[in-house]
């Protein structure tokens, strides 16, 4: 997953959080695992400052949370995301490794995320293969709490 993620210049803030968080062993496991990976772009949407705080040493039980928020065990194309959706009339609750859920909808035919708080996250790249799973892109962070 990670060797996959470093490769992408898309997600040099996400392996940067991952490498702070000690989760590169973790997400390098067998698994499989569903990624929903933030671009750099998503982290940038964030309040100023707020990735240098979540960076800090003290602050990576928090930064480990939300990290782990974007990521569910067992690999999910995204035709196995659509139709999960298809099939629950409309909306999918997905539970993540942190414990929490996040709902998936479609909307103009792209799979939305919303977190517990109601934010919303568009899917932008789907079925990136890792060796352990399949990474997706999103375009906002999601948050647990």
């Amino acid at each position: 997953m990670v060797g996959v993620a470093a490769s992408n210049d898309n997600f040099t803030t996400l392996v940067a959080a991952v490498k702070a968080a000690g989760l590169v062993d973790v997400l390098n496991s067998k698994g499989p695992f569903t990624v929903f990976a933030p671009v750099n772009d998503a982290f940038a949407k964030l309040p100023e400052g707020t990735v240098g705080t979540l960076l800090k040493p003290e602050n990576k039980k928090l930064l480990t949370a939300i990290l782990t928020y974007h990521v569910v065990a067992g690999e999910f194309k995204a035709k196995d995301v659509v139709k999960a959706i298809t099939d629950n009339n409309g909306k999918f609750v997905i539970k993540t490794v942190q414990g929490g859920q996040l709902t998936a909808s479609l909307k103009d035919g792209k799979v939305i995320l919303t977190d517990v708080k109601g934010n919303t996250s568009t899917v932008v790249l789907t079925d990136v293969a890792a060796s352990n799973g399949v990474i997706h892109a999103i375009d906002s962070v999601v948050m647990p709490q």
